[in-house]
């Protein structure tokens, strides 16, 4: 039993002593005497009985310790990633329905900012089909589309460069830096970022481009100052004319031009599916003759062809690795960073 303090008796008169032939310990509540014999000035204290031992904790407390403890845990496994990838640039292609919902757009905000502050560098490059399809519906046009790309004629071409770099660039800049991020807001034409020329398919699809060129150069500037580029696809020609930029190809030619690490590439699926017709079928990583083989064999087809050409694209011209991941998940950017189990499918050289 662990005793405290004394606490003096509230009288000063001695104890009478009992019979010397039956020395007992008596108790009252919380309280205990000591042995009446011998007879001493200390029989003038009583003495508390009452435990210090710190009282156990609710279950309240004790989850919470334990989820601050798997924080702790989370952040200790992440140092070799984070080691690993510091001071090297990302680049990260968002849109989908990573764009269309609240929660996934503050989550994708938040990694972004979380890999900046660890001492990544990423660059973030956006569409912004629904935002463009709601207001070409408010001037009384009706989005159309053809092989999954969109008709572009002149009317079209003003509202997609208006919505794209006015609205919804402006909005992802202030996003970003509500976040405790900087970010920089650019689009193809700003100092000659992206030089467009014509689709091979103009005649059908109006004012949509391809890259003709990327210049960098006012890129690693804003990099190198630990800001975030934020970039809209929309680009001219040598004659000043705006083209509307498909998001991924835009994505896989800046990440070659300022040497990214990483290519990734949010989209509305889980990633490269061995069977089309089978979730659970995700292949978690392969090279470019891997990647060729499974297009060949018709495994790959519709809208994942072009996304795999662009991070085959990229890393033939030097990005290490591209990932094709599903910005349906919440910090997907995290999980295919910073982890061993990813979230999608990475393609490697």
């Amino acid at each position: 039993m662990l005793l405290t303090k004394p606490h003096l008796s509230n009288s000063f008169l001695p104890v009478p002593s009992p019979p010397p032939s039956s020395p007992t310990l008596s108790f009252s509540s919380n309280h205990a005497r000591p042995l009446a014999a011998p007879i001493c000035r200390r029989s003038r204290l009583r003495i508390s009985a009452t435990s210090t031992a710190a009282p156990a904790p609710s279950a309240a407390a004790a989850a919470a310790a334990t989820a601050a403890l798997s924080r702790v845990d989370v952040l200790s496994e992440a140092l070799p990633f984070i080691q690993r990838f510091k001071g090297k640039t990302v680049v990260v292609k968002y849109g989908g329905a990573a764009m269309k919902s609240p929660e996934l757009q503050a989550s994708v905000i938040r990694d972004l900012v979380l890999l900046s502050c660890v001492g990544l560098r990423p660059v973030l490059v956006h569409g912004g089909g629904p935002e463009i399809n709601s207001w070409l519906l408010r001037v009384g046009v009706e989005p159309q589309f053809r092989d999954g790309l969109r008709v572009t004629d002149a009317l079209t071409m003003e509202v997609v460069e208006m919505v794209l770099v006015g609205k919804v660039n402006k909005n992802l800049v202030s996003l970003i830096n509500i976040a405790g991020g900087t970010a920089v807001g650019l689009c193809g034409k700003d100092a000659r970022l992206i030089t467009a020329r014509p689709s091979p398919n103009a005649a059908a699809l109006g004012f949509v481009g391809e890259v003709s060129r990327v210049d960098a150069a006012v890129l690693h500037p804003i990099i190198a100052a630990g800001h975030i580029p934020v970039i809209a696809t929309v680009a001219a020609d040598e004659t000043g004319q705006a083209y509307n930029i498909n998001a991924d190809t835009a994505a896989g030619e800046i990440a070659a031009a300022v040497g990214a690490e990483k290519l990734l590439l949010l989209t509305d699926v889980s990633g490269i599916l061995a069977d089309r017709n089978d979730p659970g079928s995700l292949v978690k990583e392969i090279d470019i003759a891997g990647v060729r083989q499974m297009v060949a064999d018709g495994k790959v087809a519709g809208g994942m062809i072009p996304k795999v050409e662009c991070c085959v694209r990229a890393l033939a011209q030097g990005v290490h690795t591209a990932s094709i991941i599903d910005g349906r998940v919440p910090h997907s950017l995290l999980l295919e960073i910073l982890t061993d189990e990813g979230t999608g499918t990475m393609i490697t050289g």
